[in-house]
């Protein structure tokens, strides 16, 4: 054979390995082709047959009005002995249904003295489980010399004792987070704010152990932290929880390095020094002082508002960059019911009636209950801080709500 003849005789070869090599590797890519689509359809069929999102629970009524459940339980959550957890389960026997964590229970409490129950809101304060729920709650002492304290607290802590009866609506609220997801997330707690962050906080990892969370919880001392010890063990559990405790003003006894974190409070300087730069949601939950610090101080730090998520106890309302149009001074508000009619000039509709002499049936006083909610006759309300309650149409929340024109209640 000449060269010239072995040298083609190479070439074919060699020209044989290439198409060889480039035939199984699109054969190969077809396998894997097909096993992706087959993968796709069956997908498919599964979320038409069960929905796009089956492990995030809807976040409607899981029950209708009012159901008893019977308190199984009671335990201290401070030192101080100013929280107190009640675990609650049905008295129908039945299993309960999840909730979104974040969450909170409404309850219709008879007080002695009191013509109708008190309506008052508390957050469920762990994650869901089948057979019971828990809230955990503070008790409100006097906001100053010669005032009374917190009815509804007081009451829980002095009067309900297990194997009581207390009448419940299901878990609502729009303060809630996803933990279908494994984005990293910071959660954000002042005192008694920890509650419905704690169940965010256990929820998440139970769902997620491994997602990247960040939790700062602010308390004066070691006397007023609640769930210490459950935050120390879910810290130990799961290195992706990154764990911040504040102390504004430590004890002597409180040892910085094992009770406490950081002396200070939670703020926003706190927050850029230690976090990363990530995209992350925050949940905020606190005291007023502590919101209206921390929210427009995110928004500020370029934080976009969509991702700010937060709650404030009691009823407080909080300015955000998206302000709420300014509605005219001195609107006429007339209340049908009572024949009254009032000129508006700051302040809630609630406080309006009030100040008027309309007796008006309110609770939480925050959006929350549903207690304040009223049919307009005409006219138009605006909001500065979104209810939780699901306001019927037509309808307004007067501890929220303020006149966007002159208005006319069935009140």
């Amino acid at each position: 054979m000449t060269a010239q003849g072995l040298l083609l005789l190479i070439l074919l070869v060699i020209l044989v390995q290439l198409l060889v090599y480039a035939g199984v590797g699109m054969f190969r890519h077809w396998l894997a082709y097909q096993a992706l689509k087959d993968r796709v359809g069956e997908a498919a069929d599964d979320m038409a047959v069960a929905g796009t999102e089956p492990e995030a629970p809807l976040p409607g009524l899981a029950w209708e009005g009012w159901r008893d459940f019977r308190v199984t339980r009671r335990e201290a959550e401070d030192a101080a002995g100013n929280v107190c957890s009640f675990y609650l389960a049905p008295a129908d026997g039945k299993l309960l249904p999840g909730y979104l964590p974040g969450q909170f229970l409404t309850f219709g409490l008879d007080l002695p003295g009191q013509p109708k129950p008190l309506v008052r809101c508390y957050s469920l304060s762990d994650q869901a489980a089948p057979d019971h729920c828990r809230v955990s709650i503070k008790r409100v002492p006097p906001a100053a010399p010669g005032l009374p304290p917190g009815r509804s607290s007081n009451h829980f802590h002095d009067h309900v004792r297990v194997g009581d009866i207390l009448s419940v609506k299901a878990p609502g609220g729009h303060f809630f987070l996803d933990v279908t997801s494994d984005a990293p997330v910071v959660l954000v707690a002042g005192g008694i704010g920890i509650t419905p962050i704690y169940s965010m906080l256990a929820a998440a990892l139970a769902a997620r152990p491994g997602r990247e969370v960040w939790c700062f919880y602010g308390v004066r001392d070691g006397a007023e932290a609640v769930f210490r010890d459950a935050l120390a063990g879910l810290a130990a559990r799961h290195p992706g929880l990154h764990l911040h405790q504040c102390y504004s003003r430590p004890r002597p006894e409180d040892v910085q390095g094992r009770d406490y974190r950081h002396a200070g409070r939670v703020d926003i300087e706190r927050l850029r020094l230690e976090l990363p730069l990530k995209p992350f949601h925050f949940y905020v939950c606190g005291p007023t002082p502590m919101m209206e610090m921390l929210v427009p101080g995110l928004e500020e730090w370029g934080v976009p508002p969509a991702r700010i998520h937060y709650e404030a106890f009691g009823p407080a309302t909080l300015s955000r960059r998206a302000a709420v149009p300014e509605t005219g001074l001195g609107l006429a508000v007339t209340f049908t019911q009572s024949g009254v009619r009032a000129d508006w000039q700051a302040g809630s509709l609630l406080e309006l009636a009030e100040a008027s002499g309309v007796k008006v049936e309110s609770g939480c006083r925050s959006g929350c209950c549903g207690a304040c909610q009223t049919a307009i006759v005409s006219g138009e309300v605006i909001y500065e801080q979104h209810p939780e309650y699901e306001v019927e149409p037509g309808n307004c929340l007067l501890c929220l709500a303020r006149p966007r024109t002159e208005l006319v209640l069935a009140a």
